[in-house]
């Protein structure tokens, strides 16, 4: 996907230099706070759509979202759909958002039951859906996807074939298992057609499952901070309007961490904290260094690791979690960067946030082991099928000089249709997937649903450790082209999505319909 970037290139390498590359502050209207009962964070007061305080546009403490949990087995809330007005890096932008802004926390424990009122506040579409489904279109019906669950695909549960019509207001219910990984997961509209434009528009929020690493008393101690990153887009009326608007390789003007332009997170000397890190950008990869320091994860994806690892710089793809262990040095100021990352087309650039380390030394510790990982190896043994997916594109002839409408991505040769069942899989197999990239010009993020995966190569490359993950990068041909994971199909029959989770990709055709049958 190269449209636009001759045009626009120079133009964004400017906003770079300028120091753009960063997010901003989210702001907008509580009243679905207050009537789920919620509480609103300290930073985040009440305010009219014509009276918006005029704020920095950098340089704030970090803003955490709200949290709602649960309570005798069941956490239940509402979430709003609606279009407010957000104060980001300095612009006055008017975007779809939950909530009127920064999405709530969610947090829950396996074995209890998520029930979410959704009221759909946006306002009639303008366009009748099309012919060819996988064209953008009817940017207001919505869904609700909860990412990376273990949880049933059907009914009112997690069911991205949903759709929910503007004016409108959904039952959502989704019951996890006794048995679920506990860890750090997100949740986003998934409606296809929709979905990249909205998610694109800052609709997203975390789910934390709790109980994950709960004998580690180093991790116990340590203060966690959620952190959404994304990618903040938008055309010359401060709205997104248009799929065009989020096409083009070089279209985000800058990054964000909670919907804020570089806000400062604070530790003191010696202190450990957990970042969850939410990979909630619409379409491209972020490369994170924290100045002299390391990054320390112990979990990706929700799945806790049996070893932690120690890293200078970490990979964030779309729709990835990590969750880092981060001890501050000596007093001063630390830059949390994007860094340069080649993903077949330049990943955005950028300061994300400032860590100022500051106050009393807080002398803490880094755990020395890590308990086993919940889930089992799979084996060779184990295996009971294999098959081979093809993730491809079709693009015109010169691609820097391409609209949106010359391009598809598609899976076996296919763009998605909601009508077809592209895979089925009896209940209880445990198969071995390749996926192979033909495309040229990037590489694609292949995300499954309902059950997670072992990634076994990347690039023609063994991984060593077999990490547990739901998103994995599969390279373009000149990085090796290929990934191969394994996975167990277990206790949940039903549809549901196999996809890139380039959200750009997705839209434009890159799915397919997975459905798993008991004989």
């Amino acid at each position: 996907m190269t449209s636009g970037r001759k045009i626009l290139g120079a133009s964004r390498r400017g906003l770079l230099r300028g120091g753009l590359a960063i997010g901003g502050l989210a702001l907008g209207p509580r009243a679905a706070f207050a009537q789920a009962g919620a509480h609103v964070h300290g930073h985040m007061p009440e305010t009219g759509l014509t009276s918006l305080p005029v704020v920095p546009a950098m340089d704030q403490p970090l803003v955490e979202p709200e949290t709602r949990r649960s309570a005798n087995g069941v956490l239940s809330t509402s979430l709003r759909c609606a279009y407010a007005y957000r104060n980001i890096g300095g612009e006055r932008l008017y975007l779809r958002s939950y909530e009127g802004g920064l999405a709530p926390t969610l947090r829950m424990k396996p074995g209890e039951t998520l029930k979410i009122r959704l009221v759909n506040d946006l306002p009639p579409n303008r366009d009748r859906a099309p012919a060819n489904p996988s064209l953008p279109h009817q940017f207001n019906n919505t869904n609700f996807h909860f990412h990376g669950a273990h949880c049933s695909p059907s009914g009112i549960a997690d069911n991205v074939m949903r759709s929910m019509a503007p004016g409108r207001t959904y039952d959502i219910e989704i019951t996890l298992p006794e048995d679920h990984t506990r860890g750090t997961y997100w949740y986003h509209p998934h409606h296809h057609g929709a979905a990249d434009v909205q998610v694109a528009s800052g609709m997203v929020g975390a789910i934390v499952v709790e109980g994950d690493f709960a004998d580690v008393p180093e991790i116990v101690r340590a203060r966690e901070r959620i952190m959404l990153l994304t990618q903040v887009v938008h055309d010359p009326f401060r709205m997104i309007e248009d799929f065009g608007t989020l096409f083009s390789e070089t279209a985000t003007r800058f990054l964000a961490i909670n919907g804020q332009r570089r806000p400062v997170i604070d530790m003191r000397p010696g202190e450990v904290q957990r970042w969850r890190l939410v990979g909630s950008q619409y379409q491209d990869n972020m490369f994170l260094e924290l100045d002299r320091h390391q990054l320390n994860v112990i979990a990706y994806d929700g799945i806790q690791l049996g070893a932690m690892q120690s890293m200078k710089q970490l990979l964030m793809s779309p729709g990835q979690r990590a969750d880092v262990l981060v001890q501050a040095g000596g007093p001063g100021t630390y830059e949390l960067n994007a860094l340069p990352y080649d993903q077949g087309h330049a990943s955005p650039t950028g300061p994300l946030a400032r860590v100022v380390v500051a106050g009393e030394p807080m002398p803490m510790k880094l755990p020395a082991a890590l308990p086993k990982p919940p889930l089992e190896t799979i084996g060779d043994s184990e295996i009971t099928g294999r098959r081979t997916l093809v993730f491809g594109a079709t693009s015109p002839a010169v691609d820097a000089s391409g609209q949106w409408q010359e391009f598809t991505f598609t899976v076996d040769g296919k763009t998605f249709d909601p009508a077809r069942i592209d895979q089925r899989v009896r209940l209880g197999a445990v198969e071995e997937w390749t996926i192979r990239n033909t495309h040229a010009h990037d590489d694609h993020i292949f995300h499954i649903h309902t059950n997670p995966f072992q990634v076994m190569e990347i690039g023609g490359r063994p991984v060593a450790d077999r990490t547990w993950r739901d998103s994995v990068v599969v390279p373009r041909p000149a990085a090796g082209g290929s990934t191969v994971i394994r996975t167990r199909f277990l206790d949940y029959t039903g549809v549901f999505m196999m996809h890139c989770h380039m959200m750009n990709h997705e839209e434009l055709g890159m799915m397919q319909a997975v459905e798993v049958y008991k004989d």
